[in-house]
């Protein structure tokens, strides 16, 4: 049987991954935090489920990610609107200055590319290993890379030429 003191592991050890999940999709602390305590208290319900320590971190970042699409769907937040303060960006100890540019180019991407983005430069899943959890084919997988890839190199090419 799994203890309370396995979940406070798995919280130490996957606590940064989810919430840089959360804040890449929510783009605000505040929701990005609503999202990571979601998962986390899923943990503790679905704990008996897991069966490995990879399990349980592909298992976190589907969960995260199925979250953050719930509070989009939300009927609430679909008729709020944002407070825009200053740039709209939240730094996080990981960015440094050289990483803005490309760290707003990854928030803003389309949905279905930010994902895939982060898994694979942020989290270092393999193509296939993004496939799994994000249940696409390997190519579904290499084409969004692409068409994502291409999308930063067109914004971060315009905002050089300024």
């Amino acid at each position: 049987m799994k203890t309370l003191m396995d979940t406070d592991r798995a919280l130490k050890e996957h606590g940064d991954m989810v919430y840089r999940i959360a804040l890449l999709h929510m783009k605000n602390k505040s929701d990005a935090e609503d999202v990571f305590q979601e998962v986390f208290l899923r943990l503790v319900r679905y704990w008996d489920r897991i069966e490995s320590e990879e399990h349980l971190r592909r298992w976190l970042i589907r969960v995260t990610m199925n979250c953050c699409k719930k509070q989009f769907d939300n009927a609430y937040r679909r008729h709020t609107v944002p407070l825009e303060e200053g740039s709209g960006r939240e730094p996080t100890c990981e960015m440094t200055k050289e990483d803005d540019s490309l760290w707003e180019c990854v928030q803003n991407l389309p949905e279905l590319y930010r994902g895939v983005v982060h898994l694979f430069y942020y989290e270092q899943y393999s193509i296939r290993e993004i496939g799994k959890i994000l249940e696409l084919t390997e190519s579904t997988v290499k084409t969004r890379l692409s068409r994502a890839r291409d999308m930063l190199r067109e914004k971060l090419e315009a905002e050089g030429g300024r």
